[in-house]
């Protein structure tokens, strides 16, 4: 009898940390691979692909870790960044800047940008306490559709990125190919097993920033954050500054944002302008909020358990069920799998919240 209680209160217990959608979600996946053994689908091509997705969103998730510590809660504002890093991008094009120095250029060009607007924006957000997520989505739908009149009027002329009829407005995507294409994806790219190809650059850039992140918030200023986020009267008591520290998580948001969509644009090999950005916020908030992450709190692991589980489910689910199911509902099952992810993290967040 005493044995079966101590089971029960093991068993309690370790429900108690683990949190069970979770759980549900990783077994589901599972059993996809398993189901994806008895198919015409290659299982080491399927975590192929997988890495590749974890290696290509990962930065973009990892930028809504910096507001979360914040107390700001998840980047709704993420296409703010997002441009910077476009603009990084257009300008290295139109000056045909080719290779690894054209995507480092890039970055750079994108931080010089999101330092300015990440700066605007923590502004913004300042005036607005106690409502950012809603602000931010906004903010997001606001510089997009500025931003969609500003790319028909902006000074570029290379003819692979204007309209082939006036030679003036930029295309809807844009092709890397013979720029950056794949510069991280094929850096000591390996293959074992068969069809599995390992893309070493694209994980070990994913790992470097999440280990700069990680020493980030050991020095002063990410502490700073960090105490802001779970006490601000403690934070003012100790001599922070919210106001800065906010201001600086807002900033460190907008800069891995556009380094974000930099690695995922490489890894594509296309850039996608116009309304394309606002389709990057949703699945990244996903993401986080899916690795164990609260609207408050937040763990570089929350951010890599978080990737990984969502991009290999919608990486596996597609081609296995297509498989099993007569018909091509590929479309379908991709949006009821992304949204329906989306709509579990975004109706989670309040309880942790609370």
């Amino acid at each position: 009898m005493g044995e079966a209680m101590d089971m029960k209160s093991l068993v309690n217990q370790i429900f108690k940390r683990v949190d069970v959608p979770i759980l549900v979600i990783v077994l589901f996946l599972l059993s996809l691979f398993v189901l994806a053994a008895f198919t015409t689908v290659s299982i080491p091509g399927l975590i192929s692909d997988s890495l590749v997705r974890i290696g290509m969103n990962g930065v973009l998730v990892l930028a809504m870790l910096p507001t979360i510590r914040a107390g700001i809660g998840p980047n709704f504002g993420l296409p703010v960044g997002i441009i910077g890093g476009l603009l990084g991008m257009l300008i290295v094009m139109e000056n045909h800047i080719m290779g690894p120095m054209g995507f480092f250029v890039a970055i750079a060009i994108s931080i010089g940008f999101n330092l300015i607007f990440g700066w605007i924006y923590a502004w913004l957000l300042d005036k607005v306490r106690g409502q950012e997520m809603m602000v931010e989505t906004y903010v997001g739908y606001s510089i997009v559709a500025f931003m969609s009149i500003m790319w028909l009027v902006l000074p570029f002329k290379n003819p692979e990125m204007v309209w082939a009829i006036g030679g003036v407005g930029l295309r809807y995507t844009l092709t890397l190919q013979g720029y950056f294409d794949k510069v991280l994806n094929n850096f000591l790219r390996f293959r074992i097993f068969g069809d599995l190809y390992f893309p070493t650059g694209l994980i070990l850039f994913f790992a470097l920033m999440c280990f700069i992140i990680y020493l980030f918030f050991r020095t002063r200023a990410g502490l700073s954050i960090d105490l802001v986020g779970q006490n601000e009267m403690y934070a003012i008591s100790s001599g922070v500054n919210p106001r800065t520290a906010r201001r600086n998580a807002v900033i460190l948001s907008t800069v891995l944002a556009g380094i974000g969509i930099i690695v995922y644009a490489q890894s594509y090999g296309f850039v996608q302008l116009y309304q394309a950005p606002l389709f990057m916020t949703f699945p990244a908030v996903a993401s986080i909020l899916i690795g164990g992450a609260s609207i408050r709190r937040a763990t570089i692991t929350n951010v890599v358990m978080g990737t990984v589980i969502f991009q290999t489910l919608l990486t596996v689910a597609l081609p296995v069920l297509s498989q099993v199911t007569r018909g091509d509902i590929t479309e379908v099952m991709r949006l009821i799998v992304s949204n329906g992810m989306i709509l579990y993290a975004l109706t989670r967040a309040p309880k942790e919240a609370s």
